[in-house]
């Protein structure tokens, strides 16, 4: 059977070889005679498997050794309050607000902490980048937090500020959720970063913490233990039961990856993704991108009909042929097609010639 081209925004498309590899292993892992599922998270088993996940996501992304990663839970949602907890002291914290998820960040900090907006691009509808030289910076603050890829609005960080450069001495927080995994990150301007798996590394239920040795072992008293950086990093993500499957897929996925050729592969094929679409949208007369071209995301593209009229029109004939979940965010309306990893050049091309076909229909 072929599989149609699923452009969800997340839980998303996971490589066919990585899905394959799971069913076979379902209800034996590597003649185990159980399940991961099924399997003790202290066990030699999955231990096996926590110790190869952790060590291919450090090879991958060349995490520094300064660094300690977390396998948690609850989401990039949940890491929204769990951040300020662990490294806000309970003092002053910067938010630089880019789209929907970094504002939706801030408001749950203020519960815990005090928030300082430190830039924001609402004037613009969420279309543009401030440049991290006009960012207000606190000089009390006790970390400054961006979104460097917003799914709904599709902005992306391509180059990742460097505060150092511009004297600030803040740690830099990075919610990476949409990108994580798809390109590389210069570990040299970042002190902590988080993602949910759930776009280009598993399934949903897995969240990626990374962060500096140095920020743990500051949680505030109220901070669930469970929730608490130092005491996860400690216990290896052991403290309590992880989320053993999607560790287990993730892994897959990092070995898919490597086959791939490692990040940088990835990272050019997923340039090269972007590129068709938003190249065949600005030649459109019937489509158009919203968002300036310097900072538009290779991950999320939301697009949009001249006349919204012919929305449902396009999504219907788009499932119809096998292109799915191309309905755009609630809030955002039009279209929304996310390119991650495991998205083939064929699924664009499918896309590309369904919206090329559906436009000369109008004419």
């Amino acid at each position: 059977m072929t599989r149609p081209f699923n452009f969800s925004a997340g839980p998303a498309v996971l490589p066919e070889e990585v899905l394959s590899q799971a069913a076979a292993e379902m209800l034996d892992w590597q003649g185990s005679g159980m399940g991961v599922m099924e399997m003790s998270h202290r066990g030699k088993e999955f231990i096996s498997i926590y110790e190869q996940t952790q060590s291919d996501l450090r090879e991958l992304l060349a995490v520094p050794p300064e660094f300690s990663i977390l396998f948690m839970q609850g989401g990039a949602i949940a890491e929204n309050a769990i951040l300020p907890l662990n490294l806000s002291r309970g003092q002053q914290t910067d938010y630089v607000v880019t789209g929907n998820w970094s504002e939706r960040s801030q408001k749950e900090a203020r519960k815990y902490c005090s928030v300082s907006i430190a830039a924001s691009n609402v004037e613009s509808n969420y279309t543009s980048l401030p440049k991290p030289a006009s960012w207000q910076l606190s000089e009390s603050a006790q970390y400054v937090h961006a979104c460097s890829n917003e799914t709904v609005h599709g902005v992306e960080m391509h180059t990742l500020p460097d505060l150092k450069s511009l004297g600030s001495k803040v740690p830099l927080v990075l919610d990476i959720s949409s990108h994580m995994a798809s390109r590389s990150i210069d570990w040299t301007r970042v002190d902590m970063a988080y993602g949910g798996a759930q776009k280009n590394v598993g399934p949903a239920g897995l969240t990626i913490v990374f962060i500096r040795n140095e920020l743990l072992g500051h949680a505030l008293p109220h901070c669930p233990s469970a929730f608490d950086y130092k005491i996860v990093a400690d216990s290896e993500s052991m403290y309590n039961t992880p989320p053993t499957w999607a560790i287990y897929v993730a892994g897959l996925t990092f070995k898919w990856l490597k086959k791939q050729g490692g990040i940088a592969a990835i990272e050019q094929r997923n340039i090269s993704k972007a590129a068709l679409l938003y190249d065949f949208i600005d030649a459109s007369s019937l489509y158009q991108s919203r968002v300036e071209k310097d900072c538009r995301s290779r991950m999320n593209i939301p697009f949009f009909m001249r006349d919204e009229k012919l929305d449902a029109a396009f999504l219907s004939g788009a499932k119809a042929a096998g292109l799915l979940q191309l309905k755009g965010y609630k809030t955002m309306g039009g279209m929304r097609a996310s390119l991650y990893n495991a998205m083939p050049v064929a699924g664009v091309q499918a896309l590309i010639d369904y919206m090329r076909d559906f436009e000369k229909n109008q004419a």
